[in-house]
């Protein structure tokens, strides 16, 4: 007998979080986060299928006191399985060996710490859970709710992009529900938020990213490194 395909675009958020940790292996499933608001929910449905799923943080060394006191308080308060992904090298090695790469080549900043120690980070796992929506950017207009990607070493995986198709005003509603805390920032008006120095609040208007690395790219690589197939 032949199954039927799924259709996971026509699945909710919270079916499809349990249609993948139902059919995933054991201790095959991760999820990515920033600790943003999309990232939030997302955590918040996995851990109702999957309590201990792998949280990997990229922790690059630039980012925000404020961003790095809000993970140690809901990993504290939800008793997250936190995995800081670290690069190879600290930042007082990789800024005596580059200097202040973030400004004159963001790109290869970007790769140094945070794609290369994602993508080491992913290798033991196959389902790869992200907080990304179309809505946030042009280059993220065309994501799919589930995705084949082939890392950098040939590691075959499947993304998952749960809230693909959720506007911000669902991301809110949904965090302001089930009174998952906010990050202090956004009260500032940041709306897309990364490293420090590369992170400013956007002109009124501008899609949610246009306040990164200056306005000069959307994405830092980790979520283009990896090859659709």
């Amino acid at each position: 007998m032949i199954e039927e395909a799924i259709d996971y675009e026509a699945l909710t958020a919270e079916a499809l979080v349990a249609e993948v940790v139902r059919g995933a292996a054991a201790g095959s499933v991760c999820f990515t986060s920033s600790f943003q608001t999309e990232d939030m929910v997302v955590l918040h449905m996995l851990r109702k299928q999957l309590h201990d799923v792998p949280v990997i943080f990229l922790e690059t060394g630039y980012h925000f006191k404020e961003v790095i006191a809000y993970r140690d308080r809901m990993t504290a308060e939800w008793g997250l399985n936190l995995v800081n992904a670290l690069p190879m090298t600290t930042k007082e090695e990789h800024e005596k060996q580059f200097g202040l790469l973030y400004i004159v080549q963001p790109t290869q900043c970007c790769q140094i710490r945070k794609v290369e120690p994602l993508m080491r980070s992913l290798e033991p796992f196959d389902w790869w859970f992200t907080g990304l929506r179309r809505e946030q950017s042009p280059t993220r207009a065309g994501l799919k709710k589930m995705e084949n990607h082939t890392t950098p070493t040939g590691k075959h995986m499947k993304k998952v992009s749960v809230l693909a198709d959720w506007t911000w005003a669902d991301v809110t509603k949904y965090a302001e529900t089930h009174g998952i805390p906010q990050l202090e920032l956004y009260a500032r008006g940041y709306t897309s938020i990364g490293c420090e120095p590369c992170t400013a609040i956007p002109e009124a208007g501008a899609d949610p990213r246009s306040g990164r690395w200056g306005g000069k790219k959307l994405e830092c690589g980790i979520h283009t490194f990896s090859e659709k197939s």
